[in-house]
Formats: structure tokens, sequence, C-alpha cells
């Protein structure tokens, strides 16, 4: 009898051409995806990083804003001592002195109307020729769209304040420099703001802080903003910039959080 030949198959061993079919089938398996566990531990180590980040990022973004005021303070200082040298030494006056239907102060023409309503003039400013202009008077640590803030003109003013002992009444003459005697020592311009509980919108039910234009040494209204982690940049009269601590328990307990104080004495009053 005849028989055709063929592979021959051992049993329990696989021919060439089954093992090849297998390789092929396994080339076309899709590869497993993340488990549920694993997409969890990623999300964690993403979550853990961005606390760990985050912090970071708002202390950076803290330190360039208290450094940009800094720059404000000392143009405004330099500002300051141009206008010294152009008027034989003397201070300018904070002002409030009436004129074409509004108030003049040493930072602007703020004209009639309710408040967030008023005309501003920035040009009429003591410092607006020395400065060139306007782009350093607003600290970017202030929280100009915040709902807590009440403006006095229809957009931001000011946000620094003149120190109030270097001015005179309109009656008096102006006060020199010569008089300053510790200029490393005495205030010139610093962060500024104040707590106002009697003009509309504000209450005293609804306490608003608002931008302020002076600093003086009362505790009963103060008018420091120690808006930089709880202290305020200091602009001296000899041109340096320096971070100063509130007065103890000078902060304003109607509105506590927004860290509006008094400034020490004995930087501000002259000798």
């Amino acid at each position: 009898m005849y028989c055709r030949a063929g592979p021959f198959i051992v049993s329990g061993q696989k021919g060439p051409n089954l093992i090849s079919e297998e390789k092929e089938a396994r080339g076309r398996r899709p590869r497993a995806a993340f488990t549920l566990v694993e997409l969890l531990l990623v999300a964690a180590i993403i979550a853990i990083l961005a606390a760990l980040l985050l912090p970071v990022l708002v202390r950076s973004k803290t330190s360039a804003q208290r450094l940009k005021c800094v720059s404000n303070l000392h143009q405004l200082g330099l500002a300051a001592h141009l206008y010294w040298d152009d008027n034989n030494g003397n201070c300018f006056r904070y002002g409030g002195t009436a004129t074409n239907g509004g108030q003049l102060y040493w930072f602007g023409w703020l004209g009639p109307g309710s408040e967030g309503q008023r005309a501003f003039d920035a040009s009429q400013g003591a410092l607006f020729s020395c400065l060139q202009g306007r782009g350093v008077e607003l600290c970017p640590s202030f929280q100009y769209f915040s709902s807590q803030l009440k403006l006095k003109a229809t957009g931001a003013t000011y946000g620094y304040g003149y120190n109030l002992f270097l001015s005179a009444s309109a009656r008096e003459a102006a006060l020199n420099v010569s008089r300053i005697l510790r200029p490393a020592e005495t205030t010139l311009f610093a962060d500024a703001a104040q707590v106002n509980t009697w003009q509309s919108p504000a209450s005293p039910d609804n306490p608003m802080l608002e931008e302020w234009y002076y600093v003086d040494d009362v505790t009963n209204q103060p008018n420091a903003h120690f808006r930089h982690n709880q202290r305020a940049n200091v602009n001296f009269c000899d041109g340096h910039v320096a971070l100063e601590q509130c007065l103890p328990g000078s902060i304003d307990a109607r509105m506590p959080r927004q860290f509006v104080g008094t400034l020490r004495p004995e930087i501000l009053r002259l000798p």
C-alpha cells in the first residue's frame, strides 16, 4: 500500500506553520492600558508636585510685586529730589486747595462728584513733570480689583502716601529740606490706604478699603498699608527704600485682614 509522505509531528510539538501563526497573532494583540491603580498613582504624584511648586510660584510673584513697588518708590523719591532742586529745597505741600471746581493735591487734580465717579488729572501733580508722565504711581500689590475696594476717582489714582509732616499748610511757608536732620530715618513716601465707613458705598456695616495719599502717626484712622506680607515699603528722604512693620496694636480692626496700620512715629515726625 502506498502512503503519501507529509510532515511528521511528534505528539506535544507544534509544526512550523502553527508557530508562525501564533507569533503573528501575538504581534496583532493590543498592548495593555494603564490600570486604575497606576492612573491614581500618577495623579497623586502630579498633585504632590503641584502642592510643592505652588507656594514657590506664589512667593516668586509676591517678591516680584514688592520689587516693582520698591522701584516705583525709588523713582518717586528721585522726582521729589528734583523738585527740591528746582524749588530752593522747599518741600511740596500735600494740597487740598480748591481750584477749577475740584481740589489740587500733590499727586494731581481730583474733581467733584461721588466716590468712584470723580475726574482725575495727574498732570497737575507736583511731581508730574519730574516723572515725565505716569507709570510708577500704582503698587502692583494693591488689590485694585477687590470687591472691598472703593475708588476715589473713575479709575486708580495713587497707591502711595506722602509724609504729612513734610507738608506745610497753605498759610505757612513751605518746609525746607534743611529741617530734615535725619534724612535716612525720615519717611518721604510709603505704601498707603485707609478704611472708609462714611462715604457710599462704604458704611459702618460695610467698611471698604480706599487709596489714601498721605501717611501720619494717627492710630484711630491709620493710613499706612502693610500689604507686603504685613510690611510696608517706605521711601526715606535720603533715597533708600526699606520694609517697615506696623506700630504694634495699630492695625485697623474694621478690616484687619487688609493690614492698614500706623508707621512708627519716629520715622515720620521731624525732630
